[in-house]
C-alpha cells in the first residue's frame, strides 16, 4: 500500500511520510491536488490523506475527484479547521474518516 499525502505545508507533509515510512508504509507527497493529478491515480488498495485547506483545487474537489474512481483507495481528511468551517467546506460531501490537526501517530495509524 502506498500512502499518498496532500498537504500544502511541507514541515506536516514531510513529518507524515517520515511516520508512514518507520512504520512500513510507502508514503508519497504532494503540495496541492493538482501535483498529485500529474502523478498516476492511486490504486484501490492506497490510501489518500488530504488536507481540506489546499490552495487551489480544495480538498473537497480532491475527495469529489477520488470517491468518482472505478475503484477509489481509501481517504482520510485532514484539517486544523474549526467545526463551522470544516461543515461549510464539506456541504454533503463526508469522507469516510476526518481528522483534526494536530494528529497522533495512534489515531492516524487506527485510520489506515
Amino acid at each position: 500500500m502506498t500512502v499518498h499525502i496532500i498537504e500544502d505545508d511541507p514541515g506536516v507533509g514531510d513529518s507524515l511520510a517520515m511516520l508512514l515510512g518507520q512504520i512500513g508504509h510507502s508514503a508519497r507527497v504532494y503540495p496541492d491536488a493538482e501535483s498529485f493529478f500529474e502523478a498516476p491515480p492511486p490504486s484501490s488498495s492506497d490510501t489518500v490523506i488530504v488536507d481540506l485547506g489546499l490552495p487551489g483545487l480544495s480538498g473537497v474537489q480532491l475527495i469529489r475527484w477520488i470517491n468518482g474512481l472505478k475503484k477509489p483507495p481509501k481517504v482520510i481528511a485532514i484539517t486544523g479547521q474549526s467545526n463551522r468551517n470544516i461543515m461549510e467546506m464539506l456541504g454533503d460531501e463526508q469522507p469516510a474518516v476526518l481528522l483534526r490537526k494536530p494528529l497522533t501517530e495512534e489515531l492516524l495509524v487506527s485510520h489506515l
